[in-house]
């Protein structure tokens, strides 16, 4: 996981919002397509304002990229918040 210790709550709501982005991409009905970006939505504001950011100054920015990639890489699950 590089040089980066994320917080377990940063941790699932990035997989959360995986989660929740391939549901998107497979739903066709449009009364659960807005319910599934209001997630998306919600779950984006928790990731970009968790506390964590603020303890990395100058490298939030490769820190976001990387837990994007250990997430991803980490294999999908159903956890939704």
């Amino acid at each position: 996981m590089s040089s980066y210790n994320f917080p377990d709550d940063l941790l699932q709501a990035q997989r959360a919002w995986y989660a929740t982005y391939r549901q998107l991409a497979q739903e066709v009905n449009p009364s659960q397509t807005t319910v599934l970006r209001r997630t998306l939505q919600r779950l984006s504001v928790r990731i970009a304002t968790h506390p964590y950011w603020a303890m990395i100054p100058g490298r939030a920015p490769a820190g976001r990229m990387a837990l994007k990639q250990y997430t991803w890489e980490s294999g999908p699950t159903e956890a939704r918040q």
